[in-house]
Parts: structure tokens; C-alpha cells; sequence
């Protein structure tokens, strides 16, 4: 730790005075981000979506560029006007403008300081029975100085009956539940302190990061959000309009006992975890507007002590991995390589690509025997406004056998049980299609259809020992994990069909309902889908929240 004590002091000497206050946003409140989307769509902004949460004074900045744009629709200049009660909180001092409700807020020229309570509530029926999920709890973020930036919240959530599950397949947030009863509770508790300058970041956090295109819930493909938070350090360079740096290392709770490190209480076992930890980074180039290429690395390691290694922002980890641990696997950590490009240069069309590879022989990438590679793809599009005030989204992705996975499970790519990609975790297949219409500022309208299948889970298999009654892999082969087919198997399928429509009544408060038809089938129904969803595959719910 001393080495991260000495970077942030430099950093503190070398930019102080400059300002630069970079508040995370959670991503959450997806009304503002895909109005953010929307903006940068039409060309009115321009800006990298692949790494999210955008800032405050980032979403602030980009409201005040497009303010009086001609582009702008009758109702999104209602929908700037309206954001803009929030958002102007970053860009001017006082209270002296059409601001937002909040509980507190305190703005002068060292303190700005908002807090606010967090509440909602979500009926569910299947119709059979009905439950619900609340939540209550409180947040605050300010800023001190030109530079100091510093947020927290805390969350109760209370679920009548348990509705989630790393063991699940669900598009719900993850979570870390207590008691062993039917009803579950739960808490997330979210902040931190960053530090920033004109052209770059550092900062200590409790939160969830969202890294790569998609517009389908906890669909991208190398950080969906939907593992619940963690702590990571960060650090992020925009030093040139040409080029964004990002980087985090985070402490990821593996959930795997360390027996060495157990031991017995007066009632029982004080079980210890292994230690596991992430680090990751994204160089994103603009060779031309409105184009980025983004490409990284991340590693995850663990069964060991915290190595500063890997603090260092710009490695290629799997190298330096080798340093410390030769090329032998069994004592070697995992790593992974991706590419997101995303490009807004058509008018009103976002046309994006993910790749993420956690595994791949360049000799055999083309061998049809061999079917080599873990790696996950996904393509899509979004088009704005081709009739005023919509959107149609179209993205189809496929990841191969052991994506995420890996054979010494206090190194795959999960958090408390939950892969911090794609939530439908590997050798599956998805498209997902929704058309969305704004009439007015607020009211959101949106149809989706999502159709997704899921072959063996190959990995439970090896776990179990019972890979020799599975004829499709080669026991003899020297790298098992290169012979895998996908989907040979369709054991696990879905169609959904849904239909939401929400309203912002004021800004962070909304009122909610949606309606979706599900149709689960295959061998591993049971094993994947909450009991709740399999008594009634017709699940009609509505609700409302302030503050998230």
C-alpha cells in the first residue's frame, strides 16, 4: 500500500489547483443515460459510452453543449430543460437557477453538498401470487475545493420472496442475501473519494462498473454491473481528445473457504475466503469523430497477497503474470483480452461490436477439430429518431464454452458468485430487439423481445468428475478446454416478450409498470429459473422509486 500512498501524493503535488471534479453517476438511473445516448446518437455530443459511470460534471458538460442545439425535438429540449435542474448543480455555485427538489443541498465556493433519501417498491404477480421487493435508505455526494469529490449511500432491500440468485439466470441486480428463509434480506451499501484534475482521475471506491456496448440488461460482455459493488482503486487519463486511458484494481470476495485459514469459534467455524482480486484497463483512440476503439486487458488473481504488480496502470497482465508464476496454469492466474468499437458516424445510428477473449490459441483459431477459443462476440445497433421520438435497438451475442470460467474457481470472473460479464455466463447465445417511444418529457415506452438458448455448463461437469460420460471432450487432448463445441446441447431456453412504461414525475422519482410473457424450456429449466418465474410464466408488475 505504500506504493499506492506515493502515487496519489504525486498526483496530489503535480495538480493541485486544477480543476476537475470527477462524481461518479451511478448507472441506475438509466432515463438520463440513454437520453445522454440519445444526445450523442443524433451527433449533437460526443463522447466514450463504452465506459460507464459517466461523471456528474461529464453528464453536466454534455446537457450545456446541447442546450439550444437546432437538432433538438420539442421534447428533448423539455427533457435538457428538465435534467438540467440536476445537472447544473456541477456548473454553477449557489441556488440562484431552476433547480431540482433535494432534502439538503449546500453550495457555496469550497462546499457543494446534496443529500437525499433513497425509497421504492416493486409488486410483482404470476399470476398466482403476489410479492414485492422494497427498499429504503439515504445518499450524499459533494464536492470540496476544485478537486475533491466524495459520495456515499446505503440501501435496505426486503424481498417477500427470494426472487434472486448468482445460481439464476436473471437480468436482476446481484446480491448478497441473508437468512435462510423464503423472504430475503439484503443491503448495498456504495461510495467513495476521487481526486481529480483537468485531464485525469484517481479515486478509491465501493461501486459497480459497466464496461462495454449493449443496451440489454447486465448484457455487456466484459463488465455488466451486475456482480454486486466491490472496492477498486481507479485512475483515468484523457491527457488528448484522441485518446481516454482507464484503469481500476479491485478486491473481488471469491466465496471460496480457505481452510488454512478457518478456524473454530465457541459455535462453530469462522470460515476465511481466499483472497481474489481484478485488475483491468481500456485504452480508447479516436482516430476519427465519432468513432472509438476500445481495447484492454484485465487479470484476475487470487490465493495470494495483494501484488503491487498489478497496480501498475498499463501493463499487459498475463506477461507480467508469467514473471511470477513461469506458463504453468496450476500456478499461473487468469487472464483476459477485449475490443468494444463503437461508432455514432452514421446520423442517428450507433453501430457497436464487443469482443472479449478470455482464452485463445492463435495457431488453431481457425481449426474446425478443434473448435478453439473462449471467446464471447456481440453485435448490435441502435437507431434514433427515425420516426420522431423513437428508438429501435437490434444486438445479437454469442459467447463459447468456459467463457468467464476457469478450472481453480478462486480465479474465474466473478464476485460473489455473480460473472461480472454477460448474465447468461458461457456457451450461450442471445438476440434481444426493443423499440422504445418518448412522446413526452418523462413518460418512456418501450417493447422488447428477447430470445436466448444455453448449451452444457461444462465447467460444473469437470467439477463433478464425470467428464468421461460426455463423448464431445477429448480426455486425451493435452488442452481439454480447445475441444469444446458450443451449444451442441440446448439445455436451457427462453422467449421473452415485454412491455414497460415509465414516468419521471420529478427528477429521480419515478412510477413504473411492466408486463412479460416468458417461455422457459429445456432440461435445465429448474436449475436456472427462479421458482417464482416457473409458477407463472406471465409476470405483470409496477411500482415506484425516488432516488436509486
Amino acid at each position: 500500500m505504500f506504493r499506492v500512498l506515493s502515487i496519489v501524493v504525486l498526483l496530489l503535488t503535480i495538480t493541485a489547483g486544477i480543476k476537475g471534479q470527477e462524481l461518479p453517476y451511478h448507472i441506475s438511473n438509466k432515463a438520463v443515460y440513454d437520453f445522454i445516448d440519445e444526445l450523442a446518437n443524433k451527433g449533437i455530443i460526443e463522447l466514450n459510452t463504452t465506459i460507464k459511470p459517466y461523471s456528474r460534471l461529464t453528464i453536466a458538460q454534455a446537457l450545456e453543449q446541447a442546450s439550444g442545439h437546432p437538432s433538438l425535438s420539442n421534447r428533448q429540449r423539455e427533457e435538457l430543460a428538465f435534467y438540467l435542474k440536476d445537472f447544473n448543480k456541477e456548473l454553477k455555485i449557489g441556488k440562484d437557477f431552476d433547480k431540482r427538489f433535494d432534502v439538503f443541498y449546500h453550495s457555496d465556493s469550497l462546499l457543494k453538498v446534496t443529500v437525499n433519501p433513497i425509497l421504492g417498491g416493486q409488486f410483482f404477480n404470476n399470476g398466482d401470487k403476489t410479492v414485492y421487493h422494497r427498499w429504503g435508505g439515504a445518499e450524499f455526494y459533494g464536492t470540496i475545493g476544485k478537486n475533491l469529490a466524495i459520495y456515499g449511500s446505503l440501501r435496505d432491500n426486503h424481498e417477500s420472496r427470494f426472487l434472486g440468485g448468482p445460481e439464476y439466470i436473471s437480468q436482476r441486480d446481484g446480491a448478497v442475501y441473508k437468512g435462510d428463509n423464503l423472504d430475503k434480506d439484503y443491503s448495498e451499501t456504495r461510495g467513495g473519494i476521487v481526486y481529480s484534475w483537468k485531464w485525469g482521475s484517481v479515486g478509491l471506491h465501493k461501486d459497480h462498473l459497466q464496461w462495454g456496448s449493449g443496451y440489454n440488461a447486465h448484457s455487456q460482455l466484459i463488465n455488466s454491473a451486475q456482480a454486486p459493488s466491490f472496492g477498486f482503486i481507479s485512475f483515468s487519463l484523457k491527457p488528448v481528445k484522441w485518446l481516454d486511458f482507464h484503469y481500476y484494481h479491485g478486491w473481488l470476495v471469491s466465496e471460496v473457504v480457505d481452510s488454512s485459514r478457518t478456524y473454530q469459534v465457541y459455535n462453530g467455524d469462522r470460515e476465511v475466503y481466499a483472497n481474489k482480486f481484478i485488475a483491468s484497463n481500456m485504452f480508447t483512440l479516436r482516430p476519427w469523430s465519432k468513432l472509438n476503439i476500445s481495447f484492454g486487458n484485465s487479470i484476475i488473481y487470487g490465493d495470494t497477497d495483494f501484488n503491487p504488480t498489478f497496480l501498475v496502470p498499463f501493463l499487459f497482465f498475463k506477461s507480467a503474470d508469467h514473471t511470477y508464476n513461469s506458463w504453468d496454469n496450476w500456478v499461473g492466474h487468469n487472464a483476459q483480452m477485449f475490443i468494444d468499437i463503437s461508432s455514432r458516424q452514421i446520423k442517428n445510428l450507433h453501430l457497436y461490436t464487443s469482443l472479449f477473449i478470455d482464452e485463445i490459441a492463435l495457431t488453431k483459431m481457425f481449426d474446425e477439430e478443434q473448435k478453439s477459443n473462449d471467446v464471447a462476440i456481440k453485435v448490435g445497433f441502435r437507431a434514433t429518431d427515425l420516426l420522431p421520438n423513437t428508438s429501435l435497438t437490434a444486438e445479437y451475442t454469442r459467447i463459447r464454452p468456459l467463457v468467464y470460467e476457469h478450472f481453480i474457481p478462486t480465479i474465474t470472473y466473478k464476485s460473489n458468485q455473480y460473472v461480472m460479464g454477460h448474465y447468461l455466463r458461457d456457451n450461450a447465445e442471445e438476440l434481444y430487439l426493443s423499440l422504445g417511444f418518448k412522446p413526452l418529457r418523462g413518460l418512456d415506452l418501450k417493447a422488447s423481445y428477447t430470445w436466448f438458448r444455453k448449451g452444457k455448463d461444462y465447467q460444473k461437469i469437470f467439477d463433478s468428475g464425470t467428464a468421461e460420460n460426455h463423448p464431445e471432450i477429448n480426455l486425451d487432448s493435452e488442452e481439454i478446454r480447445l475441444g469444446l463445441p458450443f451449444l451442441n446441447e440446448e439445455r436451457y431456453k427462453n422467449q421473452s416478450i415485454s412491455f414497460k412504461a415509465s414516468y419521471q414525475i420529478v427528477n429521480d422519482g419515478y412510477i413504473f409498470v411492466e408486463a412479460t410473457k416468458n417461455s422457459f424450456a429445456g432440461p435445465d429449466k429448474e436449475l436456472y429459473t427462479n421458482p417464482y418465474y416457473l409458477d407463472g410464466d406471465q409476470i405483470l408488475s409496477f411500482g415506484m422509486n425516488f432516488g436509486f
